[in-house]
């Protein structure tokens, strides 16, 4: 199984407290992956599915 990265730092989020890992508000269909890092300060993210960006 390969690890988890961050969509937005491409980093592993291994031991991560503070990552977050859910489907795209917009499709649902792709897994959002996003570290502590990306989350504080709020690194925009598109999903690869359909375009969503956030954080708004």
């Amino acid at each position: 199984m390969e690890p988890k990265m961050c969509i937005s730092t491409k980093k592993r989020i291994e031991n991560d407290k503070g990552a977050a890992v859910f489907s795209c508000p917009q499709c649902g269909k792709h897994e959002i992956v996003r570290s502590s890092y990306a989350r504080v300060n709020a690194i925009k993210y598109a999903c690869p599915q359909c375009n969503f960006t956030g954080p708004n």
